[in-house]
């Protein structure tokens, strides 16, 4: 599967709005997806297939030296196939170049699959957000990968 990690744009937008659904019990709205494009504190990535599919995505907020990761999501034929992995590598070594103290997310105390995935890429369990999530309730853990400065 060939793919290119690019920055988001507008064109973007509804296939982005489609793995939100996919992905998610509560969905981001196309009006907030587009919000991230305007933000100049932000950065959302995709990977892109060959036809212009959009495979993944990723954003990340950066507030003073501290970097914040949102909704990573894959559609779900194409986990476990590297893109989170690779989106997630971009943010890492964005953060470690840029001079961040640390990335930190949120993720559903029961994904597993998720929380096994960001523990591969160094992220450990930091803290947790009692009903964080609504639909259905649930705590999130909260992850966070330090570097060294």
């Amino acid at each position: 599967m060939q793919y290119t990690i690019v920055p988001v744009t507008a064109d973007h937008l509804d296939q982005m709005e489609e793995i939100e659904r996919l992905c998610f019990s509560d969905p981001w709205s196309r009006r907030l997806l587009s919000e991230l494009l305007e933000n100049e504190a932000a950065a959302t990535l995709a990977a892109v297939g060959e036809d212009g599919a959009v495979l993944g995505y990723a954003g990340i907020q950066v507030v003073l030296d501290e970097g914040y990761v949102n909704n990573v999501a894959v559609r779900p034929e194409y986990r476990r196939q590297g893109v989170a992995s690779q989106l997630l590598e971009v943010f890492r070594r964005f953060g470690e170049g840029q001079g961040l103290a640390f990335l930190t997310l949120e993720v559903r105390d029961s994904n597993q699959a998720a929380r096994a995935l960001y523990a591969r890429h160094g992220f450990v369990e930091a803290g947790r957000r009692k009903n964080y999530y609504q639909h259905p309730k649930e705590d999130a853990i909260i992850m966070t990968l330090e570097f060294q400065r």
